[in-house]
């Protein structure tokens, strides 16, 4: 009988994680039949790798089949590719990983320097549980759990989620750890986490545009309605990453294990998932925290079926192989993306090249919403030679300096003389005229005659 543990389904930076109970897998759980895949070249031989489809444990990984995993192994199983997960980290669990985690780093400040230590109370395994679905190798005799690339290695980038001990911000924690997975060889970032917010934090602009800009394939979980995800939130609503929804077993967008949204490429299993503890125990786990990893397994088989490919042309297979479902109104939906996942087809099919992230401009948004100047807008040129400028006039000599009580010849020119001008006249004129009237007055009283 596998042990349960209770683990997240989606892990929220904006709250504390909650736990879920761990669902029971069910022996021969249904899947979707794959639609036909696009023509393509007979796939390489490749040395084999150990596989027990009748274990257990391997059994009830659906997923192997239902979406197409253990026919691209017979192409690749993912080698000289590396997966980083930045996560809760990647615990030793019993030396499952052997040689896989080639590196690691804390940027908590409450891990182990090397990225291993589980951090965090609440749901620690996280990162360990998202780390061998992506690329667990398996038991060297074809049992026990395996992940989607078992050949490729993976960078362990610890993480002190809210309501950790740690006091670093969490925005600068993924900024930093982006950064340092792709300076160390990452090809393939996971991210299962959301914010439950739309925008983000204007560090992660650089960060992700660095990631594009070093050819890193960034797979993002969309979050989980059931642990009270109601949108897509960031790093997924980021242009430019590959963000995963999640189906059921039957390949049914599943109702409490994901949330829908127009930024969702493709769909992947996220109910009655299997995945290590940090001690090395298989138990049950559901959400699009698993889904996102199958998808960067499948990535990582990809890039490493094709060597030198663009992170673009990457993605740009994934969501054009994946398999259209009745439910789908549009291409991509809002429920469903571009559809569901066919890692074979994406590893072996025709597939246009593409000269551009088909899921989105980073650079244009933070051009447009930012306010950051376009590249294309006119910039002047610093002027190096000082401009000569004629020099100004001499100014007026200053008068020499008097009383206020005695005229200038300013005054008397413009003020004293015009003003004696029209005064005197004035005068005369106005006496004139009383002069005259009095004279009038005095003949009239002479002249009256006397009664």
């Amino acid at each position: 009988m596998l042990s349960r543990v209770a683990v997240c389904t989606a892990m929220a930076a904006s709250a504390m994680l909650t736990a879920t109970p761990a669902v029971a897998v069910p022996a021969t759980p249904a899947s979707v039949a794959p639609a036909e895949a696009t023509p393509a070249p007979a796939p390489q031989a490749t040395s084999p790798v150990p596989d027990d489809a009748n274990d257990p444990i391997r059994s009830q990984e659906y997923w192997l089949d239902a979406s197409r995993i253990r026919d691209a192994w017979r192409t690749t199983r993912g080698e000289g590719v590396t997966i980083a997960v930045l996560d809760t980290g990647i615990g030793a669990a019993g030396g499952a990983f052997g040689g896989s985690v080639v590196g690691g780093i804390d940027m908590s400040g409450v891990g182990s320097k090397d990225g291993r230590t589980p951090v965090g109370v609440i749901n620690s395994d996280h990162g360990t549980l998202v780390a061998s679905t992506a690329a667990a190798p398996g038991k060297a005799d074809g049992t026990g759990l395996i992940g989607v690339a078992p050949r490729a290695k993976l960078l362990s980038v610890s993480l002190g989620f809210p309501g950790s001990s740690s006091t670093v911000p969490f925005s600068e924690q993924v900024a930093k750890g982006m950064r340092w997975a792709v300076d160390h060889g990452a090809d393939v970032i996971n991210l299962s986490f959301t914010t439950n917010t739309l925008d983000w934090d204007p560090s992660w602009d650089d960060a992700f545009l660095y990631a594009y800009e070093h050819d890193v394939v960034v797979v993002v979980a969309a979050g989980n309605r059931g642990s009270g995800t109601s949108i897509v939130g960031a790093p997924a609503t980021i242009p430019g990453v590959l963000t995963v929804g999640g189906v059921d077993a039957a390949g049914i967008a599943s109702r409490e294990a994901s949330t829908q949204g127009i930024t969702i490429g493709v769909m992947a299993p996220s109910e009655q998932l299997l995945g290590l503890d940090a001690g090395g125990t298989v138990v049950g786990w559901e959400g699009t925290s698993g889904a996102a990893p199958i998808v960067a397994g499948a990535a990582a088989l990809v890039k490493a079926a094709h060597p030198g490919m663009s992170a673009d042309d990457v993605m740009n297979r994934l969501i054009r192989t994946a398999v259209p479902v009745p439910e789908m109104r549009s291409t991509p939906d809002v429920l469903y993306g571009y559809g569901l996942l066919d890692v074979n087809a994406a590893v072996t099919a025709s597939v246009p090249h593409v000269t551009t992230n088909p899921m989105g401009d980073l650079k244009e948004w933070i051009r447009v919403y930012r306010r950051a100047a376009s590249p294309t807008d006119p910039t002047p040129d610093a002027t190096a030679t000082p401009v000569a400028i004629a020099p100004l006039p001499p100014a007026d000599r200053p008068s020499r300096p008097g009383t206020p009580l005695l005229p200038t010849a300013e005054t008397l020119r413009y003020g004293t003389l015009p003003l004696l001008a029209l005064t005197v006249p004035g005068i005369v004129i106005a006496l004139g005229v009383t002069a005259a009237a009095r004279r009038i007055r005095m003949e009239r009283g002479r002249r009256t005659p006397t009664p």
